[in-house]
């Protein structure tokens, strides 16, 4: 999986999202020029597009979904901090192109934070999935342990009642692995579980706080994560798949294309 898969698109125009601090967005409107490049380094955390991430061997996206401040539209688009350049609905567009070119192919979307979304939008957003769609989305009765027909793809959201899985836990945990890391202090590694029946979901990403930012102003998040992949890399190889509470079956990451992320999540099928 790909941990805020969109974010290789963000739009170096947009404002700030409405859901962020007060904070952020003042010194944004007040120092443009300095705070709003510093954002998007600390935004940016995938370089593949959508289609070169799923050809890599992603299966699992993780969309952060949400509609612009004041914007009269029913356009939605995807979030880190700004906004994204593309709309929702050409993504799951080239996520359905990508899916008729390979019929054995199962992909999980994952639709979360809405920001902005009233209900009215909210049903735009489930009617544009299943329109576009169509027959190829997972019936909610087919078990975690059937075989899934082929042409399928799976999303889940914790907030509307139509969608598959639609009971979801969530569970946070923080682990820390940098022992050794002189900024250990700072870096956590977040790991997110998505639990619903046997289905076990982890994000690994690390997450900076504002005196790590201010302490390395010409840092971003990418060389961040480039120089933690090795830990990273020695977490992924620990995990076991499976139906257990301490079993993982899906790991989402940042920056998927570097290192032997893909590869290395991939081979752990092989301990069932």
């Amino acid at each position: 999986g790909s941990h805020d898969t969109m974010t290789y698109c963000l739009d170096e125009n947009s404002a700030v999202s409405a859901n962020e601090s007060k904070l952020v967005k003042f010194l944004n409107k007040c120092m443009p020029c300095i705070v709003h490049p510093i954002i998007m380094k600390w935004s940016t955390t995938q370089v593949l597009t959508v289609t070169e991430q799923l050809e890599a061997g992603v299966r699992y996206l993780d969309f952060r979904i949400a509609h612009k401040a004041n914007d009269p539209s029913m356009n939605l688009y995807f979030v880190h901090m700004v906004y994204t350049t593309v709309t929702v609905q050409d993504i799951l567009w080239e996520v359905l192109r990508w899916l008729e070119m390979h019929p054995q192919e199962v992909v999980i979307l994952a639709c979360r934070n809405f920001d902005g979304l009233t209900k009215k939008l909210h049903c735009h957003l489930i009617a544009c999935i299943k329109e576009i769609f169509q027959c190829k989305l997972c019936p909610r009765n087919v078990s975690t342990r059937s075989s899934f027909p082929p042409l399928r793809i799976i999303y889940y959201t914790n907030l509307h009642p139509t969608v598959w899985m639609r009971e979801l836990n969530l569970t946070a945990m923080s682990v820390e692995l940098w022992d050794n890391c002189r900024d250990c202090q700072y870096l956590m590694c977040h790991l997110l579980i998505f639990v619903s029946e046997k289905f076990f979901v982890a994000g690994i990403n690390l997450t900076e706080n504002l005196r790590y930012i201010l302490v390395h102003p010409f840092g971003s998040l990418k060389t961040m994560t480039l120089q933690s992949l090795p830990c990273l890399k020695i977490w992924i190889k620990q995990q076991y798949p499976g139906p257990k509470k301490e079993c993982i079956n899906i790991i989402a990451g940042d920056f998927i294309g570097n290192d032997d992320f893909v590869k290395d999540v991939i081979e752990l099928n092989t301990k069932t």
